[in-house]
């Protein structure tokens, strides 16, 4: 399959890897001469490095979209104009309406627009819903997830839109429910006019998720724990670690009582969550498979985080769906 990768960026290099690795006939762009430049020291044919990814369009079958958010509606529109399938990084445009354009395009034109939600196909996302498909901690109470960490701010987006998004979508693939209501809380304290913290509750019918994203917090923080009425699963996306610890709380008469009744941690695979979601783009496209994210999933992202960016505003809840 012959796959362009438009967009060389820091994300972009890991996408230009696994392809390479995933044995496609690559070609590349981006409109930087330099970029260009290492990705023919990493092996793209130099015939096949552009600086306009339209002049490609003709000899690819799907296209790889690994550029700003505020890019991708243009270029994923222009891409399947053409009839090419399309893999998009999240989030899948910058407003919700942009995305339902998209998957209106990918309807019309019959083609795959899959979207980068990657902790879909992280190892361990897989062992959480095992565990949870096995009732291993009972009925989910509630659930948190913190994606933070002292980094450069993204100047196309905000944190919830580019960070918090990543459980947004992650907690309604577990769950298998859509988010109904949100309420938030949003900064911009570096004054850029995106937001830099978000917390955010997200309720997926009766339960409800607490995401916390930043650009402040020392360290690299990509953890989620999810709460049910016989233990809690705590899960590790840097380490790859996911934990079982079951618990409850007894009552003896005016009293309660925490007793721990075990703690485990459960296997994950060693696979690369970038590899498998790429892998599974291609397989799509070739129709092995079934396209694992569609674009009406990123749409439904990108709602959540609307519908949080207007709960912080008006600093009141909001429900599901918004108004169109």
């Amino acid at each position: 399959m012959n796959v362009l990768l438009v967009g060389l960026g820091r994300w972009g290099e890991k996408h230009l890897r696994v392809l390479g690795e995933l044995g496609v006939t690559l070609w590349a762009a981006d409109v930087s001469p330099h970029r260009l430049a290492w990705a023919v020291r990493r092996g793209v044919t130099p015939t096949r490095a552009v600086a306009d990814y339209r002049a490609a369009l003709e000899a690819v079958d799907a296209v790889d979209i690994v550029t700003t958010a505020d890019s991708h509606w243009d270029v994923a529109r222009t891409c399947l104009t053409a009839g090419r399938h399309c893999f998009v990084e999240k989030p899948l445009a910058r407003t919700a309406a942009e995305g339902r354009m998209l998957e209106a395009a990918a309807d019309a034109a019959g083609r795959v627009v899959q979207v980068g939600h990657i902790f879909r196909f992280h190892p361990v996302t897989a062992t959480l819903r095992e565990a949870l498909g096995a009732g291993r901690i009972g009925a989910v109470r509630y659930a948190t997830g913190r994606f933070s960490g002292f980094k450069r701010p993204r100047m196309d987006v905000g944190v919830t839109q580019t960070d918090a998004i990543h459980y947004f979508d992650l907690f309604a693939h577990l769950f298998g429910r859509e988010a109904t209501r949100v309420s938030a809380l949003q900064r911009d304290f570096l004054g850029r006019g995106l937001d830099d913290l978000s917390v955010t509750v997200v309720h997926y019918g009766d339960v409800p998720a607490v995401v916390e994203a930043s650009y402040f917090t020392p360290g690299t923080w990509r953890e989620c724990a999810i709460v049910g009425e016989r233990g809690t699963l705590v899960a590790d996306y840097g380490a790859s670690i996911v934990t079982l610890h079951l618990g409850e709380h007894r009552r003896h008469g005016n009293a309660w009582e925490a007793v721990e009744t075990g703690k485990e941690e459960l296997p994950t695979r060693r696979e690369e969550a970038l590899r498998l979601e790429l892998q599974a783009f291609l397989d799509a496209c070739a129709g092995r498979a079934a396209n694992p994210v569609p674009a009406a999933a990123g749409v439904r992202a990108l709602e959540v985080v609307e519908a949080a960016e207007r709960s912080a505003r008006l600093g009141s809840e909001v429900s599901l769906p918004l108004p169109c």
